[in-house]
């Protein structure tokens, strides 16, 4: 195994580990059967205002961690 692929391979495990603690940070989305008949419309104040809360930051930071887990993971399959 190279240095580099042993390197990201440290790194995959790293962004694996915060993945799955900023997933488990996260509230519960349970809409039920609210958003079928539109009550649970996104219209609301905090709905606007989500991207600058820790819970908008969370789904951000979930985002960029899995397209850096996904990224990280195709470039030690082609390494190796």
């Amino acid at each position: 195994m190279s240095t580099i692929s042993l390197v990201l391979v440290v790194i995959l495990l790293i962004i694996a580990v915060l993945l799955c603690s900023i997933i488990l940070l996260q509230s519960k989305r349970s809409a039920g059967m609210g958003a079928i008949s539109g009550s649970g419309s996104g219209d609301t104040y905090w709905s606007k205002n989500k991207g600058n809360s820790m819970e908008g930051a969370l789904e951000r930071y979930t985002k960029i961690g899995g397209a850096l887990f996904m990224i990280i993971a195709f470039a030690i399959n082609l390494i190796g």
